[in-house]
């Protein structure tokens, strides 16, 4: 049987102009996206994990077209939005959704949360004006917020709450695609919990697929079902949750997951410590990106990119150390 990907994104990437003098002409580009491809299966959920700025949340935003991309290909749902002008991509967006970092900046403060949640469902009428708040109430209800907080304001919540009230607004357009950039990074453990096995059940229950980027890889564990690794731009790995937490490939995937604390204290944590700081984006090092921390490092890294290799059930990794 086929796979049925909802999201197929090919070589996709996002350059950010660096402009200088009075005339602020262009004088170099940050590559905060280079080159990245990969598909999430419906019902599924992708991870993206890697350091902070090597450009995870650009990849979601670029997907959604929040920030067009520079080039490449992206397909939500077997339709090709690439290129796409506004107009042409707002019947589409119904369909493809995003659940920000911090729920209070994305939640405006002068709405009462039915509004909040009602907005878009209005504005591309999504249900008869007779139907709109038993609809609005029932997707509260699914988000785990009680009816009478329909006419509340952001304020009034925690950030717990926020965050649901957040997931409700993605979910009140029955979307087929949601990137995730960090929802519950800003979240007290005990509520991190109660949000993902929510993001979970509702998975199940609507056949949802998510981007899923963070930084914390128990999460990423627990929620994922694909996971892929960025570095500087570039996807260093990607496979499925078992292959990469069982047997990861890439060093710079080794040294990442060496840090995920062990809840056992007799485990003696073989952590694998990074010389250097990252490269700057505007100006990514010759061959493989990640060379200059690697310890691995052979001479052919610092002329050569190497070319993503599938080393069987689905575990791409770009590394010269298996060709």
């Amino acid at each position: 049987m086929a796979k049925e990907y909802v999201v197929e994104v090919k070589d996709l990437k996002k350059y950010f102009p660096i402009k200088s003098g009075i005339l602020q002409r262009t004088v170099g580009h940050v590559r905060a996206v280079d080159g990245v491809s990969f598909n999430i299966e419906r019902g599924k959920t992708f991870g993206l994990v890697g350091e902070s700025g090597c450009g995870k949340t650009t990849v979601g935003r670029s997907i959604l077209h929040l920030t067009p991309p520079t080039s490449g290909e992206v397909k939500i749902s077997g339709n090709n939005i690439s290129g796409l002008k506004k107009k042409e991509l707002r019947p589409l967006r119904p369909k493809m959704q995003m659940i920000f970092q911090d729920p209070f900046s994305s939640l405006d403060p002068r709405m009462p949360v039915g509004e909040i949640i009602g907005e878009a469902v209005k504005e591309h009428n999504l249900v008869p004006k007779s139907e709109y708040r038993d609809y609005i109430l029932k997707v509260m209800k699914d988000c785990g917020l009680r009816p009478y907080y329909i006419d509340r304001y952001p304020h009034e919540f925690s950030g717990g709450q926020r965050q649901r009230i957040c997931i409700a607004r993605a979910l009140a357009l029955n979307p087929d695609f949601i990137v995730c950039d960090e929802p519950v990074s800003a979240l007290d453990v005990s509520i991190q919990a109660q949000i993902i096995n929510l993001m979970k059940d509702l998975q199940e229950e609507r056949k949802l697929t998510y981007l899923f980027i963070s930084h914390d890889l128990s999460v990423v564990e627990h929620i994922s079902d694909v996971i892929g690794v960025m570095y500087l731009g570039t996807m260093m790995e990607t496979g499925s949750k078992e292959e990469i937490f069982k047997e990861p490939l890439h060093p710079y995937t080794k040294a990442l997951f060496s840090a995920v604390p062990i809840a056992d204290p007799d485990v003696k944590m073989k952590r694998i410590i990074l010389q250097g700081d990252i490269p700057s984006p505007a100006k990514p090092p010759e061959g493989c990106k990640f060379h200059t921390r690697c310890t691995q490092c052979m001479e052919r890294c610092k002329k050569e990119a190497p070319v993503p290799r599938d080393m069987g059930n689905g575990h791409v990794v770009a590394c010269h150390l298996y060709d």
